[in-house]
């Protein structure tokens, strides 16, 4: 059976699987406010996981794009040997990468005219 420990108002804060130096009190998993506390922070976590994949996502996509440059580069795939959807996305990305480059290029700064 979980330990737990609780606030003020009696609402539980914290969780454990061993007693916490006389501080916690032990209860039951079949209780409603052990079931509650389960449910809320299950809820929190997930979504805080779901925050950090998707705000993963972009780097993931990058280190994909950039592995495959790499691979190609060395020639240890060509660029024929990707699926076609991945060859096309492959081609956007890189088209997009090139334009945001180029418009950058367009940008000059004040400190950079002579």
């Amino acid at each position: 059976m979980p330990y737990v420990i609780r606030d003020a108002d009696g609402k539980i804060v914290q969780v454990f699987e061993q007693p916490v130096s006389g501080k916690s009190e032990q209860i039951s998993t079949d209780s409603e406010d052990y079931k509650r506390y389960v449910d809320e922070h299950a809820a929190h976590t997930a979504e805080e996981l779901r925050r950090q994949l998707a705000a993963s996502d972009i780097g993931m996509a990058r280190l994909v794009e950039d592995l495959v440059d790499v691979l190609i580069n060395k020639g240890v795939i060509k660029f024929t040997d990707l699926p076609p959807a991945a060859g096309a996305k492959y081609l956007e990305r890189q088209s997009a990468r090139e334009r945001l480059h180029a418009y950058k290029n367009l940008i000059v700064d004040e400190k950079d005219i002579i």
